[in-house]
């Protein structure tokens, strides 16, 4: 698949999960741009918020990445019931991997129903929208090369403070009506909201 979309003469980005060192260099051959493999949280409030593996796996699995030459895509996600503390924290974290990841998507909690932070927030954001712009801010401060990308959770929030994460250092979107797992403003709304705000998409 990768190969497939290289011949298109596109980037390539995965997001596979774990990696072995031999998974890695085998996705390089095949011409794979980026790996996305976020580290979720600070390592302090990581633990709160997931069992089925610890946060050495991810960084062992993005220095695989970064072994076999492929560009890291790394980020996390925010909204989840952590301290401001633990949210610089995680910035922290990924600024000081060496060299820091060429893409930051910074998302925001999206809760899913029938999860458990869904149960705990009953859908009601657990974050200030000026907390996360913060963040943003922050992001582009210790990482100044980064593309920091302002991620999921963009739906549930206001065009101004959008426009804030953009002026606050946010300089990339996932553009598109789908993410992942969850839906994402629609392309209309994302063009309407760049010609208000007179940015150019490139």
């Amino acid at each position: 698949m990768v190969e497939g979309v290289k011949a298109l003469g596109l980037e390539t980005c995965a997001t596979l999960g774990m990696l072995t060192a031999d998974q890695a260099r085998r996705l390089k051959a095949a011409g794979l741009d980026y790996y996305n493999h976020n580290l979720d949280t600070a390592p302090e409030f990581y633990g709160q918020i997931v069992k089925t593996r610890a946060y050495q796996d991810r960084l062992d699995t993005l220095a695989r990445v970064r072994g076999a030459g492929i560009a890291v895509c790394c980020g996390g996600i925010v909204g989840m019931g952590e301290s401001r503390r633990q949210r610089a924290g995680l910035i922290a974290q990924l600024a000081n991997l060496d060299p820091y990841p060429e893409s930051v998507p910074i998302n925001h909690l999206v809760q899913v129903e029938g999860t458990p932070l869904h149960d705990r927030f009953h859908g009601e954001s657990a974050l200030d929208p000026l907390e996360f712009v913060r963040t943003i801010a922050v992001a582009r401060i210790t990482m100044p090369k980064a593309m920091v990308r302002l991620s999921a959770g963009r739906r549930e929030f206001s065009d101004a403070v959008q426009a804030l994460c953009f002026l606050a250092g946010a300089n990339s979107i996932f553009y598109g009506e789908k993410l992942l797992t969850t839906d994402n403003p629609d392309v209309q709304a994302d063009r309407a909201l760049f010609d208000k705000l007179g940015l150019a998409a490139i």
